[in-house]
This record gives C-alpha cells, sequence and structure tokens, in this order.
C-alpha cells in the first residue's frame, strides 16, 4: 500500500506514469523495480507504450475508469495500445498535454480553466463524470497540481477556499492540502496512487506521506 521510489533517480515519478484502478501505463524501457512495484503496491497490470514518442506519460494521459485522454498528436500505435484497455478520446488544440491540464478520477473531472467550454464538456460527457474548470493554487495545470483517486483528492498546498469549493460543490469526497518530494506543491509530478495503494517520489518525507495516506484513506 505505502512506499516510496525513484525513476533511475528522478523522483518526479508522476510526470511519467498514469495510474489507474486496474493498469498502470509506463514507458517501454522502465526499470524492472518501478514497474514491479506498481504492480504489487497498486495492483495493477502494467502497459508499456510512448505517447507522441515520449515517456512522459504521466503529463500526457488522463482518464478514469471509463476512458482514456490523449493528444490527437498520439500515433496511431501507440492509440491501439491503450484502446485494449479503454475507449480513447483525443484531444485537439493547443492545450493537449491531457495529463497537465485534466485531473480526473471515476467521480470528477477537473480541466484546466481557460479551456474552452465546449471542450470540457465533451471530456466530461465522455468520462461520464461532472466536470469543473478551474486552478488549484493559482496553478493552471490541475492535473500536476493534484492528485485523485476514488477515495480523495490530494491538492496544492496553495490551494484557497474558493478552488477547493468548487471541487467539493460537484464530488463527495475527501479533498485535503498536501505536498510530495519535500515541499513540492505539483503533488501530481511525484505521486502514483489509486483505490488500493500509493507510491510518492524517493525524497517524500514522513510528514507528506502521512498526508496522502489520510487524505486517499490509508490510515490504520
Amino acid at each position: 500500500m505505502t512506499g516510496t521510489i525513484d525513476l533511475t533517480g528522478d523522483p518526479n515519478i508522476g510526470v511519467y506514469a498514469r495510474v489507474f484502478e486496474d493498469i498502470a501505463i509506463v514507458y517501454p524501457g522502465a526499470p524492472e523495480e518501478f514497474t514491479e512495484a506498481l504492480a504489487r503496491e497498486l495492483d495493477v497490470e502494467i502497459v508499456t507504450t510512448t505517447i507522441q514518442g515520449s515517456s512522459i506519460i504521466g503529463s500526457l494521459v488522463a482518464g478514469n475508469s471509463q476512458g482514456m485522454i490523449v493528444s490527437d498528436l498520439a500515433a496511431a500505435e501507440e492509440v491501439a495500445v491503450l484502446e485494449e484497455y479503454r475507449e480513447v478520446f483525443r484531444l485537439g488544440g493547443s492545450m493537449n498535454a491531457a495529463g497537465n491540464v485534466i485531473l480526473a478520477n471515476d467521480y470528477v473531472a477537473a480541466v484546466h480553466p481557460e479551456m474552452e467550454i465546449g471542450v470540457a464538456e465533451e471530456i466530461g460527457s465522455f468520462l461520464s463524470v461532472p466536470v469543473v474548470r478551474l486552478s488549484l493554487g493559482g496553478i493552471k495545470t490541475v492535473g500536476m497540481a493534484a492528485f485523485a483517486t476514488n477515495r480523495g483528492i490530494l491538492v496544492h498546498p496553495r490551494a484557497n477556499e474558493s478552488e477547493i469549493a468548487a471541487l467539493e460543490r460537484v464530488v463527495e469526497l475527501p479533498i485535503g492540502l498536501g505536498s510530495v518530494n519535500m515541499g513540492t506543491g505539483l503533488v501530481g509530478t511525484g505521486l502514483l496512487a489509486n483505490s488500493k495503494g500509493y507510491i510518492a517520489g524517493s525524497v517524500t518525507t514522513g510528514f507528506e506521506l502521512g498526508r496522502i495516506e489520510e487524505v486517499f484513506g490509508f490510515l490504520e
């Protein structure tokens, strides 16, 4: 359920993988120690692919149990890998780094506050969840300013009351402030989690781990 790890010395593990309830998507050639830890701690199947030829899967993929969202620049063969597990929505326009601009679980999707309303509504419809446009801690890339599982949402420590209230109006889950990797507010960059467990970046402190466990309901 718990643990910390790095990825070839980099504690920003959330940039390089995207975790769902049943699968974790990682880039081909990811270290075996890393993929084995994900499979063990989060009880997921490992899926390997690049997105747009890149290893930064966490920044480029978003979604939930209903579907996955990627840039329309993703190659056909990359999308085909994902379509073995979910329907895939291809996000067009300049705001297409899905993992950066979309925060999603099975209950809600939050998107970049400047995303076109029509696009945001399409995303909500595709994922079968209510959608809200907002920033968190003034950070517009909400997919990296927070991390959402089906048990809770950990948000940037500078997120204000109005930002949190915007989430609370559309979802009934614990929402809490936190950080990773010794004070990094961009919690999505250093955390991978689902309802079964979590793994944080290797320099995440004991206090930060405790906060993650509290928000996601892992305290015993």
